[in-house]
């Protein structure tokens, strides 16, 4: 718990910094990779994001086991008070038959969450929060398309958040239930030509006998405003489970607000190997609204001001109104 208790502390320490806008024009999801983003959705927008999938597990030496089932992820995202704060609820449900090698008859028929996370994400330093200040060169293509090497500064965010596990779940080590902490750091580079790179480092069910570290390393590129394709590969290391696992697949933008996309996962080892596909989507409601600057240009303030000045003018032009009125040269020529 000191673990959580630290990165909430965290948290609170950067609410004190100033706001800059994460929010964008068209949606901004985490899928089809399992990664997560540094940046929120914004401020005042839920998102929706999910993904069925089927899976085939196939385990070859000693007890030889085969899984074959199917299950879904999902995700719920909100922006909440600050810019670089978002809730969120995220989860896995499976539901499989195990049979044996050894007696292909005997089957376990299992179905539970594989996670069960609430947690919030807060962005704490953003190196793009200035772009509008690095202004193209209108004079040079080179200029515009040159590797810049402060691109290599990562936005960076922090993540908390709390798992739940039923009793005696299947995909779970004996004895782990309950509530546990998870941690996240968050990074991303926003590199030119469409490519965005993304990396997790996280510490799952912290202070249980299935405390498991992974990292997720990301690579995404656009080819047009609707299509991207992304690899990615995630390390899990735990004394209940260990594995390397590859991901490749592609996502279509429908419209600004609903984005679809599908992707592959294996292994490349036997204990057991892993094959899945899944087919998702991702649905923002959008209710953002950019907060205005209250610069003293009020319609109020301004009618205030110009209310005054043409007051004192009043005064002025009734006091030179009781002075003789002068006589243009023309009048001295006549």
């Amino acid at each position: 718990m000191k673990a959580i208790k630290s990165i909430l502390i965290l948290l609170l320490t950067f609410f004190s910094t100033q706001a800059f806008c994460q929010y964008t024009d068209v949606i901004n999801s985490n899928r089809p990779g399992v990664s997560r983003s540094a940046f929120s959705v914004g401020t005042n927008v839920a998102q929706f994001e999910v993904g069925p999938y089927i899976i085939e597990e196939e385990r070859t030496p000693a007890i030889g086991y085969k899984v074959s089932g199917f299950g879904a992820d999902f995700a719920v995202r909100y922006g909440l008070l600050w810019e670089q704060l978002e809730l969120n609820f995220e989860g896995n449900y499976q539901s499989d038959n195990k049979s044996y090698f050894s007696n292909l008859d005997n089957k376990d028929r299992r179905s539970n969450f594989k996670y069960l996370t609430l947690g919030a994400k807060y962005l704490v330093y953003d190196p793009y929060k200035n772009a509008e200040d690095d202004k193209p060169n209108l004079y040079s293509w080179k200029a515009n398309h040159t590797f810049k090497w402060k691109s290599l500064i990562p936005a960076i965010a922090v993540y908390a958040g709390a798992n739940f596990d039923t009793p005696d779940n299947p995909y779970t080590a004996d004895a782990i239930e309950g509530f546990s902490p998870k941690v996240m750091i968050a990074t991303q580079n926003n590199f030119s030509g469409g490519w965005v790179f993304v990396m997790n480092f996280i510490k799952d069910r912290i202070g249980t006998d299935q405390s498991d570290f992974s990292y997720i390393l990301t690579l995404t590129h656009s080819f047009s405003p609707q299509w991207v394709v992304f690899g990615e590969t995630q390390g899990i290391q735990s004394d209940y489970y260990a594995d390397n696992l590859f991901r490749f697949g592609g996502a279509y933008l429908w419209g600004k607000d609903f984005q679809l996309d599908t992707a592959l996962t294996f292994n490349t080892k036997d204990t057991p190997s892993v094959f899945s596909v899944n087919f998702g989507m991702s649905y923002r409601l959008d209710f953002h609204k950019d907060k205005e600057i209250d610069n003293g240009n009020t319609i109020e303030e301004t009618s205030k001001r110009s209310g005054k000045k043409k007051k004192k003018g009043s005064k002025k032009d009734a006091k030179e109104s009781t002075k003789k009125p002068k006589r243009d040269a023309i009048d001295f020529e006549d």
